[in-house]
C-alpha cells in the first residue's frame, strides 16, 4: 500500500501527516522546520513514502532540495488551490491542515509548482541585494542633497558615483558637527559599487 505525507510549513515548525491510501491516517507529528529532521522521521516510519507534498512558501525551496537530496519524491503544490480546499474545515490547526495536505496528495486534486534552480535562486537574490542597495544610496544621496541646501549649498543635478564624498568635502563651509553629520552618509554612497547607467547620482530638478 502506498504512504503520502502531507507537510504543513511554518518558519520554524511543521506539521507532519502520513495517510494510506485509502485515507487512513498511519502517522502524525509536530517537527521543527529542520530538512534533517523530518528527513530522519520519514525514513523512520515502518512503510516507504510515496510522495511528500506541502503548499508554496517562503521555506519550500529549501525543504524541496533538502528532502529531494534525502531520495525522497517531493511536490510543491500551489497555495491558492490548496487554502481553497483547507478553507471549507471547521477547525483550522496546523495538524489539521497537515492532515488536508495529505488527503489533496493522495487525491491528486492539486496543480505541482515548478521549482527553480538553486542557482537561478543565488542569482535572484544577488540582484535583489543589489536593487535594494542601490534604492537605499539614492536615498541618502538626496538626504545629503537637502542637509546640504538648508546652509546654502547646493550640489550639482549630477554628480558621478565615487566623487560624491569629494564633491560634497569641496562646497561643505560648514561647522565640524555639520561635517561630521554630512560626511557620513556621503562615504556610505562613494562606497557602493556601482556600473553602467547606475553610475551617477541625480538629485530632484
Amino acid at each position: 500500500m502506498e504512504y503520502f505525507a502531507g507537510l504543513d510549513v511554518s518558519l520554524r515548525s511543521c506539521a507532519l501527516c502520513i495517510v494510506d491510501a485509502r485515507g487512513g491516517v498511519a502517522f502524525e507529528r509536530e517537527l521543527a522546520c529542520d530538512v534533517g529532521e523530518i528527513a530522519q522521521c520519514l525514513k523512520s516510519f515502518a512503510h516507504p513514502i510515496a510522495r511528500i507534498g506541502f503548499e508554496a512558501g517562503t521555506m519550500s525551496q529549501h525543504l524541496f532540495y533538502g528532502l529531494t537530496n534525502n531520495g525522497f519524491d517531493v511536490v510543491c503544490m500551489e497555495a491558492r488551490q490548496v487554502s481553497a480546499a483547507l478553507s471549507a474545515m471547521r477547525n483550522k490547526t496546523d495538524k489539521n491542515d497537515a492532515r488536508g495536505i495529505a488527503h489533496i496528495l493522495r487525491t491528486g486534486g492539486f496543480s505541482p509548482v515548478h521549482m527553480k534552480s538553486r542557482e537561478a535562486h543565488g542569482t535572484r537574490a544577488l540582484l535583489s541585494c543589489r536593487k535594494a542597495l542601490l534604492n537605499k544610496t539614492i536615498d541618502l544621496a538626496n538626504e545629503v542633497r537637502g542637509l546640504l541646501k538648508i546652509f546654502g549649498l547646493r550640489l550639482p543635478k549630477t554628480v558621478q558615483h565615487g566623487s560624491f564624498d569629494a564633491v560634497d568635502r569641496s562646497r561643505r563651509g560648514l561647522g565640524a558637527r555639520h561635517v561630521a553629520a554630512v560626511g557620513c552618509p556621503a562615504r556610505v554612497i562613494s562606497a557602493v559599487p556601482r556600473s553602467g547607467s547606475a553610475g551617477q547620482t541625480r538629485g530632484p530638478e
